[in-house]
């Protein structure tokens, strides 16, 4: 079956406000670059030719096609849930079957994740969702078709999806993966990195900080 899948970006230079007690402007942007570095690395490796990157960043753009994906430029920084939209619009112009969709600040995620993922969705129309650590945020959802429903972001997106697919009939399957399950938006969430992508070009960037001395002076 076609996959289309999209990667949502937002303005990499601006990036990761929460992020602000512990690291600097060009930190979160150079941080912001390698975690979408790392997913399209995943995505490259699982799926090949089928990643499109939606943003209206440059600079995300050229991440894009450095790794063989496609580029899908909005207009304006609208937001998650509205680049989603856009993208599923463009995923079913082209006849694609399946959609999926991962953010680009989940710097764990591994090819064999995202090809499980695949693996469990059976043909016939479905959703599958992959919760954030926290179970409130959706991390990961996999469509067939891909307007199979609409998708809405933000906590608590994770229950309200679940809710969405079975109010269109659809039963919803139930994925948990630890590493596309982690988003980093918080300084705790760095730790994490740390901890469970050791491999990572994101984790390698809080090493060379030495963001584990500066994590322990803010506990």
């Amino acid at each position: 079956m076609s996959l289309f899948v999209a990667v949502p970006v937002k303005d990499l230079t601006n990036a990761k406000q929460r992020l602000v007690p512990i690291l600097g402007p060009a930190e979160r942007r150079r941080l912001a670059r390698a975690m979408l570095e790392d997913v399209l690395a995943a995505l490259g490796g699982a799926v090949p030719g089928a990643v499109h990157v939606i943003s209206a960043d440059g600079e995300a753009m050229d991440l894009a096609r450095d790794h063989g994906a496609a580029c899908l430029r909005e207009s304006a920084n609208r937001g998650h849930t509205e680049a989603v939209a856009l993208a599923q619009q463009q995923a079913r112009a082209s006849g694609a079957e399946r959609f999926l969709t991962i953010p680009g600040d989940v710097p764990c995620v591994t090819s064999t994740e995202i090809v499980r993922a695949l693996g469990m969705l059976p043909s016939a129309a479905a959703a599958l969702f992959v919760p954030s650590l926290s179970g409130f945020g959706t991390n990961g959802a996999l469509l067939a078709p891909p307007d199979a429903m609409p998708l809405k972001f933000g906590e608590p997106s994770f229950g309200n999806h679940l809710e969405a697919a079975r109010q269109r009939g659809l039963a919803p399957i139930v994925l948990e993966l630890p590493g596309l399950g982690l988003d980093i938006d918080a300084p705790e969430d760095l730790a994490m990195l740390l901890e469970r992508g050791p491999g990572t070009r994101s984790a390698a960037l809080l090493q060379q900080w030495n963001l584990s001395a500066r994590l322990a002076l803010l506990s």
